[in-house]
C-alpha cells in the first residue's frame, strides 16, 4: 500500500464515522465532502500526500465554496483547477441546501479564504508539486453544517453533546493522521485548529504555531493577510 493509500483509508474512515453521528436543529443539513466529492480528493492526495510532510498546516472544516465543491482543502475552485492540476466528476449530497447547491468545477463562486491562502503559497511556489514536497494542508472535520436560512454553522458552535461526540472522533483520526505525516511543524490555520493539535499532540519534537486564518470575517485578513502570515511564518522560521 502506497504512502497516498494509507492518507486515504483514513479519509475513509473518518468519513463513514462521521456519517454516522446524529446532529439536530439548527442544523438541517450536512455535507460530507469526502463522500460525494471523493473523486477529485483521491486525485488530489494521490497526486501530492505522497510522503512524509515536514510542515502540516490544520484547519477546522470546509467552506461552502472551497472544500465543499473541490474535495480539496480550502480548495478554491481556479486554484485546484490551475495550480494544482486537479479536476474530476463531483457527485452530491443526500439532502441538498437550495442555496447551496453543489455544482463542483463548474461553481461559479469563489471561496476566498481558499483563495488567500493558495495564492501566497502559489507566489512562493509557481509549482504547486515544490510546495506539497514538504507540506500538507488538512482539515479537522469534514463535515459542513447549514442552517434552514443557508447559513454556515462552524463545528465549535454545535451544542455541547454534539460537538463532543463529533470532537472526539475528529481528535482521534488527526491524530493518526498527523501520526502518518510526521511533521516537524503543524500550523493551525486559527486558534481553533492550534488548539486541536495541541491536544492530540504529546511529542515535544513537534513544534506548534498559528497564522491567522484567511476568513474574510476577520478585519485584520482584510488588511492584508498574506503579509500578516508571511511574518508569522518568517517568525517561526519556515518562510
Amino acid at each position: 500500500m502506497t504512502f497516498s493509500d494509507q492518507y486515504l483509508e483514513l479519509q475513509k474512515k473518518i468519513r463513514d464515522d462521521v456519517d454516522r453521528l446524529k446532529f439536530k436543529a439548527p442544523v438541517t443539513h450536512i455535507y460530507n465532502p469526502l463522500r460525494y466529492a471523493w473523486k477529485p480528493h483521491a486525485k488530489w492526495a494521490k497526486k501530492f500526500i505522497d510522503q512524509p510532510k515536514k510542515v502540516v498546516f490544520l484547519g477546522m472544516n470546509p467552506g461552502p465554496w472551497g472544500m465543499t465543491q473541490t474535495g480539496v482543502p480550502f480548495g478554491q475552485i481556479e486554484m485546484v483547477k490551475t495550480w494544482m492540476g486537479i479536476e474530476a466528476e463531483v457527485d452530491h449530497p443526500p439532502k441538498e441546501h437550495p442555496n447551496r447547491q453543489i455544482e463542483g468545477f463548474q461553481c461559479t463562486k469563489s471561496e476566498v479564504s481558499g483563495q488567500r491562502l493558495w495564492s501566497y503559497f502559489a507566489g512562493r511556489y509557481p509549482n504547486a508539486s515544490d510546495f506539497f514536497a514538504d507540506h500538507a494542508v488538512i482539515n479537522y472535520c469534514p463535515l459542513v453544517f447549514m442552517e434552514e436560512s443557508g447559513k454556515n454553522r462552524t463545528p465549535d458552535k454545535l451544542p455541547k453533546e454534539e460537538r463532543d461526540l463529533l470532537f472526539d472522533v475528529c481528535d482521534r483520526y488527526l491524530k493518526e493522521q498527523l501520526n502518518l505525516l510526521a511533521p516537524e511543524w503543524i500550523i493551525g490555520v486559527g486558534a481553533f485548529a492550534q488548539a486541536k493539535a495541541k491536544k492530540v499532540i504529546a511529542s515535544s519534537n513537534v513544534n506548534i504555531g498559528t497564522i491567522l486564518h484567511p476568513s474574510p470575517a476577520s478585519p485584520i485578513a482584510n488588511r492584508g493577510w498574506s503579509e500578516v502570515a508571511h511574518r508569522q511564518l518568517q517568525a517561526m522560521g519556515l518562510a
